[in-house]
């Protein structure tokens, strides 16, 4: 962990006017699918209260005015089966730091429906519908500065912030690499689910997907991207854009060094490289209330000794400093 980087995050937080975080939930109309369910946290002044987030509870002010003019824009892509809500504590940092979090909740690859989690083409598909729908039609819209665009993305979002800044992974390398490694967990799921990323319904082979890029992306906090192995050095090198890349290095889940360490080696331009001591691969998730550990006992267990909440209070401004600095106010 650099602790310098986190220092420096909470000096600049210092340093800022007292804000809270406004809150919202949108559904955001998908041309090519069910609506997208968002949430989104802004900057604002008016009062805050605590309120029901899911599992969560968050302080703050629902529905309330937006604070400021020209303000850079954050989206949130969740881990497979996740929702939008699973960084909700990062997200209120930035808001609080005066950044617009729009997070989505993948349609087919989320806590309730897991329909279409083989179809990795849409998620950085979504990522273009959310970006176009917070600068077109989001009711604050005009209080966005199209030009500092960041985003976030954990796990299968990891992926998916990689392909949006330009990456191109080849999911033919699946197959052969899950044959090595069959004792992975994302391989087990992909042998479980009987998935075929690289094929149909019918295990044919399929065209190959359409990966959308999205070039209004300028900066990008990466955590233990999915399926790093599937990206060459050839098919990173159109990434030019500044990476802040975090990995655990307890991940039971992805193990290094074929994930995070895979990007990092092969990225042209190397990023900024967290590697946490002691954190499996959910340490980057919102800390976890009793009522989820009840339910989902996996996402919750960290390594013996590992304190997320105290992880997050460094992670967090970590991440604030980071954007900052990549998304500077003009």
């Amino acid at each position: 962990m650099n602790l310098a980087v986190a220092t420096f995050g909470i000096a600049l937080l210092g340093a800022t006017p007292a804000l809270s975080a406004g809150f919202e939930q949108v559904m955001v109309p998908d041309p090519n699918g069910a609506p997208l369910e968002v949430g989104i946290w802004y900057p604002s002044k008016d009062p805050t209260a605590p309120q029901a987030l899911g599992l969560f509870q968050q302080t703050v002010a629902n529905g309330g005015a937006i604070a400021g003019r020209g303000l850079p824009l954050i989206v949130m892509s969740h881990g497979t089966g996740g929702s939008f809500e699973g960084h909700y504590d990062t997200a209120l940092a930035l808001a609080d730091a005066g950044f617009v979090v729009a997070s989505v909740t993948h349609t087919g690859d989320n806590y309730r429906d897991r329909t279409t989690v083989g179809r990795l083409e849409n998620r950085p598909r979504h990522i273009k519908v959310l970006i176009d729908y917070m600068l077109a039609s989001w009711q604050h819209r005009d209080a966005i500065d199209p030009s500092r665009i960041g985003m976030f993305g954990f796990s299968a979002g990891g992926f998916t912030a990689l392909v949006a800044i330009g990456g191109t992974p080849d999911l033919t390398t699946v197959a052969p690499y899950c044959a090595a490694h069959p004792d992975e967990w994302s391989c087990r799921m992909v042998k479980e689910r009987n998935i075929n990323l690289a094929g149909n319904a019918t295990g044919l082979p399929r065209a190959a997907p359409d990966w959308v890029h999205d070039p209004r992306i300028a900066a990008a906090v990466i955590a233990s991207p999915a399926l790093g192995y599937a990206f060459s050095a050839e098919t990173l090198s159109a990434i030019t854009v500044p990476i802040q890349l975090w990995r655990g290095d307890s991940d039971e889940i992805l193990p290094h060094p074929n994930y995070a360490q895979a990007v990092y080696d092969r990225l042209a331009v190397k990023p900024e490289y967290h590697v946490v001591p002691n954190a499996g691969h959910f340490a980057f998730l919102a800390p976890c209330v009793p009522q989820l550990a009840a339910l989902a006992p996996e996402i919750c267990h960290d390594p013996a000794g590992f304190d997320r909440t105290a992880f997050h209070r460094q992670f967090n401004p970590a991440v604030v400093a980071f954007f900052q600095a990549k998304l500077p106010a003009h």
